[in-house]
């Protein structure tokens, strides 16, 4: 199984979080997604796993793939849809705790435009819009250190909104210590 299978295979298994047997929430008053250029997984009658409303969710989104330069990275894909999903099934803001940690191959999905085109053979940064909405929608956005040492890129040449961490390492296991489940 490729990494995009398996990426997408994880996505529909920890979508499915929560305490069996709970009826259905409403999605926010408004019906608004909290990131409007994804979709929410699709009702499925009669599961029995769903988003539990009562339940903290802490997950640490992996980005870690290197995907084409005009490529959205779909881990960032996964995540609005993950977001959707507990929102549409009433889990509020305040229990939304979801952070994407960028290294490797896709830390420089996280670049600013002039840094990624530089790059990217004079391709603009395709990832920009969607980390922007997530942004907004509470995802804390979080990069490697060492990559961006390794990449002679400094931290100022980042996305508004991008926090560069020491090490995608120990991001990583402090994250999972404070009760973080990480996927990817």
């Amino acid at each position: 199984m490729n990494r995009r299978t398996m990426m997408t295979t994880l996505a529909g298994g920890v979508v499915a979080v929560g305490s069996a047997g709970r009826a259905k929430a409403a999605p926010a008053a408004d019906g608004k997604l909290p990131v409007a250029s994804a979709a929410a997984a699709k009702d499925f009658a009669g599961a029995k796993e769903r988003p539990d409303p009562n339940t903290d969710y802490k997950v640490v989104f992996s980005v870690s793939a290197k995907v084409k330069d005009d490529e959205v990275h779909p881990t960032l894909k996964m995540i609005g849809l993950y977001l959707n999903t507990l929102a549409n099934n009433g889990v509020p803001a305040k229990k939304r705790h979801v952070a994407a940690m960028f290294h490797q191959g896709g830390g420089d999905a996280v670049f600013s435009n002039e840094v990624y085109k530089g790059r990217h053979n004079g391709v603009d940064n395709p990832n920009v819009a969607v980390l922007k909405e997530l942004h907004e929608a509470g995802v804390e956005l979080r990069v490697c250190g060492q990559g961006l040492l390794g990449k002679k890129v400094d931290p100022s040449q980042l996305l508004p909104g991008v926090q560069a961490d020491l090490w995608a390492m120990v991001t990583m296991v402090n994250l999972q210590s404070r009760g973080y489940v990480r996927v990817g």
